[in-house]
């Protein structure tokens, strides 16, 4: 069972021990700010005229606790704008990395084709937080994330696994906070012990691809069979007939993009055959954590406690897919 070849690396969004509408948005955060500011203002102005008149009624208000419960809450805001501030920074910083490398293919192939692309040219991001970044008080590192299958939100965090082609074993996983893949190629393949081995290739959908993501591969002795693209169910006919044949596609030009290089290597048959083991190998998994095990939702918060449950979490699959092992 030591030996590792193809894995098929994956992401699901596992539910946080936290509900979504325990979240402020960035915007709400700063109206809540300002409203307690005017609160904590007229009750110290309350203060001072209560110390002139010390005579004056009592209507039953105790200034001092009213003002500790705004004050508290207040530096519980305060916390929740930094957090999503600096979130925003770290957003805008890969967002302005992927924007640059987006124009340097435009001119890239504005110098090849010597015509100007088509379509829209990039647009550069925003910086600053956006009025619908959130930050949750219940479990503040988890993160409001679409969800794959239902296609709403949740709160959640993105569970990574690891799970080589031919004995379906989970051999590397990790937790991240991350709402999409795209950073997570190069960790999953670090989760894998040295024991069980380096694999041979991975196999990752879309939403893994970039430049870096390949280069990483690479780096590690990796073959990395990811797509570049979402890939349609129904083919064109011809594609499909190709692929019976096991027609070979066309060479590709000697300046070809990262990006073109790895959609050539998945249509030629030695890609074809591996990347369709992907989302047989990866997909069941999730199933019968999720099905069989009954994992939906984590019961311990924070990004460190909750990484330690989806260690159990791929224990326990291990353990059922090694029974079936042993039987068979």
């Amino acid at each position: 069972m030591l030996k590792v070849g193809r894995v098929a690396i994956d992401g699901t969004k596992i539910k946080a021990n936290a509900s979504k509408h325990k979240a402020v948005s960035y915007k709400r955060a700063g109206e809540i700010e300002k409203q307690l500011e005017a609160e904590i203002t007229a009750l110290l102005k309350q203060a001072e005229e209560a110390q002139r008149d010390p005579l004056e009624e009592d209507d039953g208000v105790h200034i001092p606790d009213e003002l500790i419960r705004r004050e508290e809450r207040l530096e519980k805001i305060r916390q929740a704008k930094a957090v999503i501030e600096e979130r925003a920074r770290a957003r805008h910083q890969e967002e302005e990395e992927q924007y640059q490398a987006k124009l340097a293919e435009r001119e890239r192939k504005q110098e090849t084709t010597g015509r100007k692309p088509g379509g829209k040219p990039p647009q550069p991001p925003q910086e600053g937080p956006r009025d619908k970044d959130q930050y949750n008080f219940t479990d503040p590192e988890s993160r409001i994330m679409k969800d794959g299958a239902s296609g709403g939100f949740e709160q959640a965090y993105n569970a990574q696994a690891a799970v080589d082609t031919d004995s379906m074993l989970v051999v590397g996983q990790h937790l991240t906070d991350h709402a999409n893949d795209k950073q997570e190629l190069a960790p999953a393949l670090d989760a894998i012990p040295e024991e069980v081995g380096k694999p041979e290739a991975a196999l990752a959908d879309s939403g893994y691809f970039s430049k870096e993501a390949i280069e990483q591969c690479e780096a590690r002795g990796v073959d990395p069979h990811i797509a570049t693209g979402r890939m349609p169910h129904h083919r064109p006919l011809q594609e499909r007939m190709d692929d019976l044949r096991g027609a070979e596609p066309p060479p590709l030009c000697a300046d070809a993009t990262p990006k073109e290089k790895m959609a050539h290597k998945l249509k030629a048959v030695a890609g074809r055959t591996a990347y369709r083991l992907r989302k047989m190998t990866v997909e069941p998994v999730f199933g019968i954590i999720k099905e069989v095990l009954g994992f939906r939702r984590f019961h311990l918060r924070g990004l460190e406690a909750t990484s330690g449950e989806w260690t159990l979490a791929c224990i326990g699959y291990n353990l059922k897919r090694l029974f079936t092992l042993q039987g068979a």
